[in-house]
């Protein structure tokens, strides 16, 4: 089984590429998706943050999310704590998730923290979004309902486009001018060889 990654800065369309992954036979675990239901049903990952900030963290037995940010929000030592708990959890998901995937001759990870987080030893190949700043800022702004400057804060705390796209296998440009569904065949080709 191959094993790819799919990662991208926010807005650069990691999603929309992965659907379409998804479409050519591929499937793909989507980290984002998959730590949220981790945090919310992980018996380790409540402990673990309980023994950090306090049982207050879990209003009712469920994450108080707003809570958890205060307590991380621009405290990088606290945030790779958390991180610490939680990216082990998602690795052996995935890692059952796909062995459960074994009648699939490739399968996939979406990750936006692939690198930042060791995701990317996991896998064969990466592959890396790549999609114009300005068409990134606009794309969260629209989609999220936040100013220019929160977006650009958001982008500031994630690892360059240049460095994502020299650590990585295939890159695709998400600029509405080259054809997504073209490069992703093209990828996928290559990976069935």
């Amino acid at each position: 089984m191959i094993t790819i990654g799919i990662t991208g800065g926010i807005g650069s369309g990691k999603s929309t590429v992965s659907q379409l992954f998804e479409l050519l036979g591929i499937p793909v675990y989507i980290a984002d998706r998959e730590s949220k239901r981790l945090v919310a049903t992980s018996p380790v990952i409540k402990e673990k943050l309980i023994a950090m900030f306090g049982e207050e963290l879990f209003d009712g037995g469920v994450l108080d999310k707003a809570l958890l940010a205060t307590h991380i929000f621009n405290d990088k030592e606290k945030l790779a704590a958390v991180n610490a708990i939680i990216h082990p959890e998602v690795k052996n998901d995935f890692i059952n998730w796909a062995s459960s995937q074994a009648h699939f001759p490739v399968v996939a990870q979406e990750a936006a923290i692939l690198f930042e987080s060791g995701f990317d030893k996991l896998m064969d190949k990466v592959v890396m979004v790549y999609t114009p700043l300005d068409m990134r800022i606009e794309r969260v702004m629209a989609r999220d309902n936040i100013p220019r400057e929160k977006v650009l804060e958001r982008i500031q705390n994630q690892m360059p486009d240049e460095q994502k796209a020299e650590l990585s296998d295939f890159v695709i440009v998400n600029d509405n001018k080259l054809s997504l569904i073209a490069q992703v065949q093209t990828i996928v080709d290559k990976l069935r060889g």
